[in-house]
């Protein structure tokens, strides 16, 4: 039943981004920053669907150091390498959208160092788990560091909010943006689909998740003969 639901979700997914990508396609350039303006239909989509996963990484390993239970410790796993990946799509757009309008693929403005710290605070809880064998003590260790590295993400929202900063000011989700009504149901849209894309590798990753944890327990029951 599950492998269903994967395959159908994926197939909306895909559908939707592939609509998606030949509806931005056809949108005229914005009249400053030309054609390059339209990847912000995929890059606040991906930022938003990271900070949301970081978000629910962060409740999961709370559940986890509350109840014990390893089934949080999956989910927080899994939630994190998608946050991670989608992560690190934001700053590639970030960076080709920088290339073109600022004319360098970096720069070390508050939002794009906050996101860069983010992102290695996060690929940091992984190394971390690839470096405990043992189940309950790499569960442990792991949601601490979940909680610390989810310090960060309100910093990364906040940051083009409370500093001043290269980055664009928000012209999305905020009351002084300028985004039309017609775009920002694109955006929507696309956002939609970043969110049922992260679902689905989400389910998957857990269900590797659930078979290591299967294996793990053969391993201890194995030794304990």
């Amino acid at each position: 039943m599950r492998n269903k639901i994967i395959y159908v979700l994926g197939t909306i997914a895909a559908l939707i981004v592939a609509r998606n990508v030949y509806v931005i396609s056809g949108l005229p350039g914005e009249e400053a920053q030309g054609a390059i303006f339209k990847i912000i239909f995929f890059h606040v989509p991906l930022a938003i669907t990271a900070l949301t996963c970081g978000t629910v990484a962060c409740a999961a390993s709370i559940l986890y150091l509350v109840k014990k239970e390893l089934k949080y410790d999956a989910v927080a796993v899994a939630v994190t390498e998608v946050g991670l990946a989608f992560l690190a799509g934001n700053l590639i757009t970030g960076s080709i959208w920088a290339r073109i309008i600022w004319g360098v693929w970096w720069a070390w403005d508050v939002r794009l160092t906050s996101a860069l710290v983010c992102w290695i605070l996060y690929a940091s809880y992984l190394m971390i788990r690839h470096a405990v064998e043992e189940p309950t003590q790499r569960a442990n260790l792991a949601a601490v560091v979940s909680i610390f590295a989810f310090i960060d993400v309100p910093i990364v929202y906040l940051s083009i909010r409370l500093f001043r900063t290269q980055h664009p000011g928000p012209v999305f989700f905020s009351s002084t943006g300028s985004f039309p009504h017609d775009w920002s149901m694109i955006m929507m849209w696309n956002l939609f689909a970043m969110f049922m894309l992260g679902s689905v590798l989400i389910m998957i990753r857990l269900r590797q998740e659930e078979t290591q944890r299967e294996l793990d327990s053969l391993r201890r029951l194995a030794h304990a003969f």
